[in-house]
């Protein structure tokens, strides 16, 4: 079995950032099909929030081979003052966060979270989210604000989704924002999420057993992620988000060990 040299960095260089936005490309684009034929011209996907000085991309390699990368925008003054806001990240545009902000708490926003899909079932993914951890304490974060992808632009599935992630007992206890009304999603979905059968279920209250989207369920299981709002239309993605709320400070015990076995040249099982 071939040993794998595992790193991640922060991306600082023209270099690094191709490679972040071509990992972006290949999973948004050419992998889910949901960017628009002008980003196949370059095949890159970028924003303008990954211009920004306060925002931070993660690089995971396998060798010498890009894997995964992620951003974490840290609030920013210009962003909030063009908003009219305090908070300063995009999430903002579409929810109102200022009942987050609080003296002494300081919240980022994880986004982009991509793996090629090779390396799904590999150190990647764990990579990736132990690169965010640290570079994210580094820089003094107490909690991130983000939204999971829901991989439907169903109304009906996206609903259901957050219905059983509630059965699940992984919404918010302390938190909670309104979002705008989802009927901004198209009236004929294009990628349903569940079956007949298990909507079915669903509509006989049997929730138990039925599946919540790869995204969200991970960082609930694995990060402690709790859910603070019904799901939001991404317009740009053109698919269902479910907002959450994660507490540096509350993240699962087994997975700080699992970091910290990472961090020191351990590699636990996948």
């Amino acid at each position: 079995m071939t040993c794998i040299h595992w790193r991640w960095r922060v991306a600082t260089t023209q270099r690094d950032l191709d490679d972040v936005a071509r990992i972006r490309w290949a999973v948004f684009g050419g992998e889910l099909g949901l960017l628009s034929e002008q980003w196949a011209l370059s095949r890159r996907e970028m924003t303008p929030i990954d211009t920004l000085d306060t925002t931070v991309h993660l690089l995971v390699y396998a060798g010498t081979e890009p894997v995964a990368t992620m951003r974490v925008a840290l609030p920013n003054a210009e962003v909030a003052a063009n908003q009219g806001g305090t908070v300063g990240l995009e999430l903002a545009q579409r929810v109102d966060l200022t009942g987050l902000s609080q003296p002494g708490r300081v919240l980022a926003e994880p986004s982009r979270f991509c793996v090629l899909p090779k390396w799904r079932r590999t150190e990647a993914v764990t990579r990736l989210q132990a690169a965010m951890y640290a570079e994210s304490r580094r820089r003094g974060v107490t909690h991130w604000i983000a939204s999971a992808n829901l991989e439907t632009d169903s109304p009906e599935d996206a609903l259901l989704s957050w219905r059983v992630a509630a059965h699940r007992g992984w919404l918010s206890p302390h938190w909670r924002v309104d979002v705008p009304d989802p009927r901004r999603a198209p009236v004929r979905p294009r990628s349903p999420f569940y079956t007949p059968e298990e909507r079915a279920r669903a509509e006989q209250g049997l929730l138990d057993g039925l599946r919540v989207p790869r995204s969200p369920s991970l960082f609930a299981r694995t990060m402690g992620a709790r859910f603070i709002a019904e799901p939001l239309y991404d317009a740009y993605f053109q698919w269902f988000t479910l907002p959450l709320v994660m507490a540096l400070d509350e993240i699962p015990t087994d997975t700080l060990k699992h970091f910290h076995a990472l961090e020191h040249g351990v590699s636990p099982a996948v």
